[in-house]
């Protein structure tokens, strides 16, 4: 009987649990503890497939009892499968590895060449928001590219919109610029190197005389128009310059790069990397030199880079980095029109020189207080400096001889910036949260008068004649910012997110000094000269607001759409030079405006990636170049002042067909596919008092920036080709074609044509090669008021590089 009742009860139980249904959830996250946002999750042989939110969180209801296997996917992860028995709710977190195969011992990371070396950001990465924005992601390893010059053209190829000015064929300087904004050493992006500033002075003279080298460079990540909340108020958005990680699986790690190229080049890149127990480096070393493709074009540069991290346990990790850049290049000077047309390689200036030093240091904090909280502290700071020496009176005369033009900067910044990212539950829906605060203190020592060489020297002396010449102008520039930003995602539906967020800003500016008014003759002689005492302060405090939107259908349909403010304070260079080309209103106002994007983006069976978007800059108090001329000497200059109200409108578009996997599917071996990116931007001034800029297109806003290629790779052979097309450009207000100094003028429209190939020997060697400007053509991309120049500055001509790499 005691039996009976034993069975009858189990009986009854049983009945009872399969009766009733119940639920799994949890996380889905990586060895670090990092949260893997949109995995797939099937549950089988229910049927039942859920994707992972933006926090890397899923969950099953209604399941009935039993036993299932789970299985997790996710780009870049190994699959993960697991037996597990359903007879309660179950709270269940998993963790996946990276994949990676090896092939011929070589290990490669898998899955992140599915599209050719560009992809997207996750909605949430370490300690930031990223949905809702326009986010794209240059991933070095998957592009075959010429990375000892930092080619812009073929690195940033598969980015939209992108105007690409050319100051050398070495890439000592980068020179970018999006949706309609200048490109002048990416002024118009906050520019980083691994989450930290790297430009001169982020607020005050935000322009970037380092570029981090690609060959060091791990990925470069891009966040459009809306990162304004969480990076800074400029309108152009964030370039982050991600350099390389060491190994975790390796002591010691040796690669060495050499390249021989045209025009005498030579780069030769070296680093050492490796992880022993809680410690990790890596050391990197570059030097190039080359002797130009035009005459009086020489240079030579130097790199160091290094990284030490400690990480105690898996909570706390704590980086050391340190960048070292120092630059002298001889500079050729511009050409008028005639000059270009006649021969663009000829040069007038002997005696134009350009030098840079650069020291970048960084401490990095990382901790993770609990799986729902992180905290990130990045302290940085920056002792630099730049010189310029050379004649910068109009090209279209001759060198006078004596004293050069001498002008230096000193730059002495410091910053702090910590975030907290916490993520948590409202009724069952996932949200992230955001907060941080930044304080930046800047200060800059800018001097301008005669170099020490009244003999008519030529040679790279940056000594100042403190004779009988004084200063035609020095200044300090001290300036403070403290932020204080926030951002929040609130997951309405599993797939559609609402994303508000806000940025208080307090800035501090000051400028005290003096500057010469001079006035010379026809000649070049001085005639008149006057000093002019100057001592400004301007102290701001505002809100910027902004919102986003992400609506994710399936992993073919993402749809996005952001706003947010935007401000740009006048920086060092709208304040007063003495420069016979180039004037400032001192009545200079600070920039105003909003930017907005609308886009959709996707992947299809791992066959096309796209993403097209419209986007909306509108500025108030733009700030631009008009043409005046001088009542004494008659002679043109472009005056700097705030034109009017303008607007940058346009659609940027993106896609990628892999035509070998479209054909053969899940059996291709190789890969071939071809990219097409085009951007048209109609960026015009509006409602102004002026009816001559009335309408005008904004200066160094191409109506069209267009680029196509085919990339193939098969086992151990690589090769990409591109053609680049830029429309005709302008470089003032009003639209002028032609100027006798050729400071300003039509920018005439340009292709040019790319190739580069690579081969991998074995687990140790391999050699690659670049042809750049294919065609050989005959372009410039920029005229310049003050170095370079001033006048047009010629891109170089076809250009044949090879590379050997030895890794151990």
């Amino acid at each position: 009987m005691k039996c009976c009742m034993i069975f009858f009860s189990f009986f009854l139980l049983q009945m009872s649990v399969h009766g009733q249904n119940f639920s799994i959830a949890g996380k889905i996250m990586d060895k670090n503890t990092n949260r893997i946002a949109y995995a797939s999750v099937n549950l089988e042989p229910s049927g039942f497939h859920v994707i992972s939110d933006s926090v890397g969180v899923y969950g099953f209801k209604n399941v009935p009892p039993g036993k299932y296997i789970i299985s997790i996917s996710s780009l870049g992860y190994k699959r993960k499968q697991e037996e597990i028995l359903i007879t309660r709710n179950i709270k269940k977190n998993f963790e996946l590895d990276v994949d990676a195969i090896a092939i011929d011992s070589v290990v490669i990371k898998a899955n992140t060449e599915k599209t050719f070396g560009i992809t997207r950001m996750k909605d949430v990465e370490g300690t930031a928001i990223y949905a809702g924005k326009k986010t794209e992601v240059i991933v070095m390893n998957d592009i075959t590219a010429n990375t000892a010059t930092n080619n812009g053209r073929q690195i940033f190829a598969k980015i939209a919109g992108l105007n690409i000015f050319e100051n050398d064929g070495a890439g000592i300087q980068l020179a970018i610029g999006g949706r309609g904004l200048n490109p002048n050493r990416v002024t118009n992006f906050n520019t980083r190197q691994n989450g930290y500033d790297m430009s001169a002075d982020a607020l005050g003279y935000p322009e970037s005389y380092y570029s981090p080298p690609a060959e060091a460079t791990e990925r470069v990540e891009i966040i459009r128009g809306a990162a304004s909340l969480q990076y800074g108020t400029q309108f152009g958005g964030l370039v982050n310059f991600k350099l390389r990680n060491p190994p975790a699986d390796k002591k010691i790690e040796l690669t060495s790069r050499q390249t021989l190229g045209s025009y005498g080049f030579y780069n030769t890149s070296n680093s050492l990397a490796g992880t022993v127990n809680k410690f990790s480096y890596y050391i990197f070393q570059q030097f190039k030199h080359g002797s130009g493709w035009r005459p009086n074009s020489e240079f030579h540069a130097n790199t160091i880079y290094s990284s030490f991290g400690y990480k105690p346990n898996d909570k706390l990790s704590i980086t050391l980095q340190y960048t070292f850049m120092e630059y002298l290049a001889h500079q050729p000077g511009g050409l008028t029109d005639q000059m270009f047309n006649e021969d663009p390689r000829q040069s007038i200036r002997a005696r134009n020189w350009f030098q840079v030093n650069w020291n970048l240091a960084a401490l990095l904090f990382d901790y993770k207080i609990n799986d729902h909280l992180k905290i990130n502290t990045r302290l940085f700071g920056l002792l630099a400096s730049r010189s310029a020496l050379g004649i910068l009176t109009y090209i279209n005369r001759a060198d006078p001889g004596g004293n050069r033009d001498l002008w230096t900067d000193h730059y002495k910044n410091w910053g702090i910036e910590s975030r907290v990212l916490y993520d948590y539950h409202i009724r069952k829906q996932a949200a992230v949260f955001l907060v941080g605060v930044r304080f930046y203190d800047g200060f800059t020592d800018r001097r301008q008068g005669l170099g020490n060489d009244g003999s008519g020297g030529s040679k790279a002396d940056f000594s100042f004649d403190n004779g009988s010449s004084p200063d035609y102008s020095r200044y300090t520039f001290p300036n403070y910012n403290l932020a204080i930003f926030a951002e929040n995602i609130f997951h309405v539906t599993p797939k559609f997110s609402i994303i508000p967020g806000a940025r208080f800003e307090y800035i501090n500016t000051a400028a005290k000094g003096f500057y010469d008014i001079v006035n010379r003759d026809l000649a070049g002689n001085i005639i008149y000269q006057q000093r002019v005492d100057d001592d400004r302060k301007s102290t701001r405090a505002f809100v910027l607001g902004g919102l986003g939107l992400s609506y994710r259908q399936s992993e073919s349909i993402q749809l996005y759409a952001n706003i947010s403010q935007n401000y740009r304070a006048i920086n060092f260079n709208d304040m007063r030079v003495i420069n016979p080309n180039l004037q400032v209103d001192p009545n200079l106002k600070d920039e105003k405006g909003y930017s907005a994007d609308i886009g959709m983006r996707g992947s299809v069976s791992e066959i096309f990636t796209y993403d097209v978007d419209l986007f909306l800059l509108e500025y108030n108090n733009r700030i631009g170049t008009i043409l005046q001329t001088d009542p004494n000497t008659f002679n043109i200059y472009s005056f700097r002042t705030n034109v009017s109200q303008s607007r940058n409108l346009g659609v940027e578009s993106f896609g990628e067909l892999d035509i070998w996997r479209l054909i053969q599917g899940s059996r291709a071996k190789a890969k071939f596919s071809i990219f097409s990116n085009f951007a048209f931007i109609d960026a015009r001034y509006i409602n102004s008092k002026t009816s001559a800029y009335e309408n005008k297109r904004v200066e160094l806003a191409p109506a069209i920036v267009f680029k196509s290629g085919l990339n193939f790779k098969i086992a151990k052979f690589s090769a990409s080709y591109q053609v680049s097309y830029t429309s005709q450009q302008f470089t003032d207000a009003s639209n002028a074609i032609f100027t006798s100094n050729a400071i300003n003028g039509l920018i005439p429209a340009y292709y040019i044509m790319d190739f580069s190939m690579e081969y991998t020997l074995n687990k140790y060697f391999s050699v690659s090669a670049t042809i750049n400007n294919l065609s050989n053509n005959h372009y410039f991309t920029r005229r310049a008021d003050s170095y370079p120049g001033p006048g047009i500055i010629p891109s170089d001509g076809i250009s044949v590089f090879a590379t050997m790499q030895v890794k151990i």
